[in-house]
Formats: C-alpha cells, structure tokens, sequence
C-alpha cells in the first residue's frame, strides 16, 4: 500500500503552479463525444480521474492520446458505443456526464452508477429528471448498477432545478446541446467550471448562453466540431495550497489562478491573521502561522466551496478560539471527523450532522490516519504539515484521484513529504 509520509514544523516558502480544473475536466474530456471529431484539451491535469476517463473514451471507441503531459487529444469520429458499463466508469464519480453525452449523440446511453467519493447519498435523481424532461425513457438497474437511458428524440424544454446542482446543471446542458429547440435551465448552479464547460462546448459549435448566471439557454445544434481548448485552473487545488501556507507559516505565491474564484477563500484567511497579495493570475498567502478562529459556511458558488470545507476544518483545528463550520452542501461530509482527531483536533458535529464546533488546539501531534475521500485526504495533508513529528497517510488513491504530483509540489515549498511503499 502506498502512503503519503509528512514530518511536520516546516514553513513553506516559493511558488507552486496550479494545475488544470478537475471539476472542468471530468466534464469536458466526456463533452468531447459530442463533436464527432478531433478535440485537443490543454492545461490537463494528470490525475487519476482523467485516466479513468481516458480509459473509458477509448473503450467506447474514440481515440485518447496524450500529446504531452499538458495536452490530451481526443478524437470522437469512430465512437461507437453508447454503453458505458465498465469498471472504470464506477471509479469516479464524474462518470455520470457520460450520460448526457451519450445520450445527445446516440439517443441512448447505458452507464454504470458512478463511484468515487462516497460521502453521504449524493443522488443524481436531479440528473435523471432533467433527462426525462427532454423526452428521455430512464430505467435505474440497481441490481446491475446501470442506468440505462433512451429517447427518440429529445426536444428542448423549461427545467426548473429544485436545488442548485452544478452535476445536474452541467449533465443537463450537455444532453440539451443535440435537443430540438430551446432548453432552458432555471436555478442552475454557477461555479467557475459550469461556465468552463459551456465555453468548450461553444467552441464545438453549440449555443449556451447564460452559464454564469441561475438561468442558462441551451438551443440544440445538429452538427458539431472538433476544437481545441484550454482548462482553467483549479480552484480547489489553489484553495488547498493557500490553506496549507496558513497553517505551516511562511510565504507562497499560488500561480496559474483565477484570484476572483478564490474570493471566499482569500476573505476567510484574512479574517484568520493572514496577508493575502492578489495579482492578475497569482496570490501570495503570507502567515506567521499563528491564526485565529472564524466562522465558516460552505454555499453554491460564489460561497465557500464545499470541496475546501474539510481543508478547512484542519486549519481551523489550530486557530487560537472557537470556530464554527457549517455544511450546507453535502450531508455527512464530516466522516473525517475521526481521523483529525487522532491528531489531537477538538472538533465535535451535532446531531444532524451538518455543524462542527472546533476548539482550537496550541499542538497538534503526528498521527497514523486515513484519507477518507479525495478532500479529505488533502486535509490530512494539511494537518500533518504543521503537526510535531511524523504523520503517515492511507488510503492515498483518493487524493491522486484529485491533486496532481501533491507530495512534488509541496516538498518544492519546504514540506517534508515523501510518498512510500509498505
């Protein structure tokens, strides 16, 4: 088994470069088989989602080649298959927007139930919805884990989403871009990489209008086209990095971002003791490592993510005061919970499970934990890098699914962090 082994009281100090999106790419990369032609995607990050990915297209008949550790062209002409029903496709979570991209191509699509992290029921029933909306039979197998979808034609149509689901918003606007007519989505979620999405799916040649906004106008386009285009950077990434600069101490400049996508971030830190310096396309997060509590509530965007909640949760643990973080979200993101606290956290959740009360601690202490899902994970990490003595990380497979090279770009800044072999 491979761990991450972190010996913390390190500063960090430098620059680390911020990869390309993930919640943009797993969206993206399965939007490719829309174009029935050549697809060139840039800034990619090499994560064990888009490998998956890239293993899934290329079982469905398209062809994936990696033109540099940047650059992945996808070429849909001879896809041929709307039956996503193998085991790289219940790797992910992301998987799903096989759905709506099949589905706009074939009128079909059979895709096995996403996997991924598994916190709390995450349903995908706004999804299936949506789809039924435009005219679509759907048929959940839970004996086999398939979803299986049909349609003989899809017609455009008012979609009213009862929450503001970025999967829904984005699975719906790709099953729409083939439909006849007009779709329109209301209370449609709107994240930097809903809108990176709808741009790469403009260059193909659909009609998107409005993604950005609660309201997006989808009107179908028969005939698409290949294109080639760049993946904005990672917001999750670049919160993650910046949370780990508060905690450690020291100075780090994060480049490659989008400043304004980390205003929910960057306005927490500061309330926490930290100088934060913003740029065109970089931050520079300044902290003497001595921080104080605040009060943390995750939102749809543009509210505090809920992907740096757990982030969070390991900085706050050593924030002098009582802090309060409340998830409004994802029901049962705290099952972390447990593994902080093997570093000596004072964190308690109430009884529904969606507020964390955290009375920080002067020390934490090195501990033996697990990555219980891909941000989670990113927060042991986090914990360890300013914890006395040695921390060992499990189940580190979720964290790849997420962070590209982490232990690489850390250990640039001044981290004592190495990955090992049991």
């Amino acid at each position: 088994m491979e761990r991450l082994v972190v010996r913390g009281g390190h500063q960090l100090n430098g620059a680390v470069t911020i990869s390309g999106a993930k919640n943009a790419v797993v969206a993206i990369i399965p939007a490719a088989i829309l174009a029935e032609g050549v697809c060139v995607i840039d800034n990619l990050p090499r994560i064990e989602d888009v490998r998956a990915l890239e293993d899934t297209l290329t079982k469905l008949g398209a062809v994936c080649e990696l033109i540099d550790e940047g650059t992945l062209m996808v070429d849909s002409t001879n896809v041929n298959s709307y039956e996503a029903t193998f085991d790289s496709v219940r790797k992910i979570r992301a998987s799903y927007y096989l759905m709506g991209a099949l589905l706009a191509r074939f009128k079909r699509a059979d895709v096995a139930l996403p996997g991924g992290c598994n916190f709390g029921s995450r349903p995908i029933n706004l999804h299936l919805k949506g789809f039924r909306a435009l005219g679509a039979e759907v048929e959940e197998d839970f004996e086999n884990g398939i979803v299986r979808i049909k349609a003989d034609k899809l017609v455009g149509t008012n979609i009213f989403l009862d929450t503001a689901s970025v999967g829904a918003t984005i699975n719906i606007m790709i099953a729409a871009t083939k439909a006849e007519g007009v779709t329109t989505i209301e209370n449609a979620a709107k994240e930097p990489h809903i809108v990176d999405t709808a741009n790469f799916l403009n260059m193909i040649g659909c009609n998107v209008k409005g993604a950005g906004t609660d309201v997006i106008r989808i009107t179908g386009t028969p005939d698409l086209h290949g294109a080639e285009y760049m993946i904005i950077p990672d917001q999750i990434e670049a919160g993650t990095y910046m949370i780990a600069a508060a905690i450690a101490g020291g100075k780090v400049k994060v480049d490659n971002i989008i400043p304004k996508h980390m205003d929910s971030l960057s306005a927490k830190l500061k309330e926490m003791g930290c100088q934060i310096e913003e740029g065109d396309d970089y931050i520079e997060v300044t902290s003497s490592g001595n921080l104080v509590a605040t009060n943390v509530k995750t939102n749809v965007y543009p509210g505090f993510p809920t992907d740096l909640q757990p982030q969070m949760a390991a900085v706050l643990c050593k924030a002098k005061g009582t802090s309060t973080l409340v998830e409004t979200v994802w029901e049962n993101r705290f099952q972390y919970v447990e593994q902080l606290k093997k570093f000596g956290c004072n964190m308690e959740i109430n009884a529904d499970g969606r507020i964390a009360t955290i009375d920080g601690v002067d020390t934490l202490k090195g501990a033996d934990v697990l990555a219980t899902d891909l941000r989670a994970g990113a927060a042991m990490v986090i914990a360890g890098l300013a914890a006395e003595g040695e921390t060992r990380i499990g189940n580190i497979r979720f964290i790849d699914r997420g962070y590209e090279q982490i232990e690489y770009k850390l250990r640039a800044l001044g981290a004592d962090i190495e990955r090992v072999v049991d």
